[in-house]
């Protein structure tokens, strides 16, 4: 026979079981893998082929893929975001972003920054236009034009995510090796080219292609855009006219993130042909891991065909 005290022992013994219950901690949360920031395509293109593979992984950009050199960009919100979400941002360096300044640390004060430009190589000065007409001679930051130095922006990704994640690091590594190898062939080809052209002295767009130039023993003797983003005035051209009829430039290059008709026309009075060369600084955002090769591939079919 059931004793009549059963069932108020029963219901306060579910009581307290729900209790419990109710007070345990929840069951932890799959990490999400290192979250990954790239400030520009590039960086982005880059390290999408050192971390190829590594599932917990997640690699973003921050600003539009098909933008290309940031010299004048604001932060927005969105990006805001991004970076606050994130583990490590992959940076350019050499002043390329500036726009980021002390908002890093506000928006997430630990995430890791790396600047894929220490110790690449030879940093190469211009000289642009400041402020108010100013002259100052700031540090070349389109190290990834070069697939030389592009190479060891790489090696320096590596690195950085290897010590973020050090259960990846053999995947970085393995990674690293092989696209290391897959861009000094690139440099290979880009010396290969230089040695069959007749002719050296070009004029570009902006000093985008400076390392590119380096590698491929061409010189660079006028830019149309001394302030990137800033078409020249009409008194400028005319003395970008002179400047390649006196120094005998051979071809005057634009690039597929500004517009053309500037260029061309600076070209057209000059007497020189004009053609378009890719610094691989924008893409589309689903770009193939091979994207940089076959853009720098098509750059040297450009160079063999307009200075023959």
């Amino acid at each position: 026979m059931r004793s009549r005290h059963a069932r108020p022992f029963v219901v306060l013994l579910l009581a307290v079981l729900c209790a419990v219950f109710a007070c345990a901690p929840a069951p932890p949360r799959a990490s999400p893998g290192l979250r990954i920031v790239c400030t520009t395509f590039p960086m982005y293109l880059l390290t999408r082929n050192v971390a190829a593979g590594r599932d917990s992984v997640q690699v973003n950009i921050m600003l539009p893929a098909a933008m290309g050199c940031p010299h004048d960009y604001v932060l927005t919100p969105q990006d805001m975001q991004k970076i606050a979400r994130a583990d490590v941002l992959i940076a350019n360096g050499l002043g390329l972003e500036e726009f980021l300044g002390e908002l890093i640390a506000k928006a997430n004060p630990r995430i890791r920054v790396v600047d894929t430009s220490r110790g690449v190589g030879e940093v190469i000065w211009i000289t642009e236009g400041g402020p108010a007409g100013a002259v100052e001679k700031v540090r070349n930051p389109h190290m990834f034009a070069s697939p030389r130095l592009a190479a060891g922006i790489s090696r320096n990704i590596a690195a950085a995510l290897a010590e973020a994640d050090p259960g990846g690091a053999a995947v970085y590594a393995r990674n690293v090796a092989e696209f290391a190898v897959r861009l000094d062939l690139l440099a290979a080809e880009c010396d290969t080219v230089s040695k069959s052209l007749r002719s050296r002295k070009i004029v570009t767009e902006h000093g985008v292609f400076d390392y590119f130039a380096r590698d491929c023993a061409l010189e660079v003797v006028a830019v149309v855009e001394e302030t990137p983003g800033q078409e020249p005035a009409a008194a400028r051209m005319l003395e970008l006219v002179a400047a390649i009829r006196r120094t005998g430039a051979a071809a005057l290059f634009t690039e597929p993130q500004y517009p053309v008709r500037v260029g061309r026309t600076i070209a057209r009075e000059a007497g020189i042909p004009d053609a378009v060369l890719d610094p691989v600084a924008s893409g589309p955002d689903d770009a193939p891991l091979d994207y940089y090769e076959r853009v720098m591939r098509k750059n040297f079919e450009t160079l063999a065909r307009t200075l023959k």
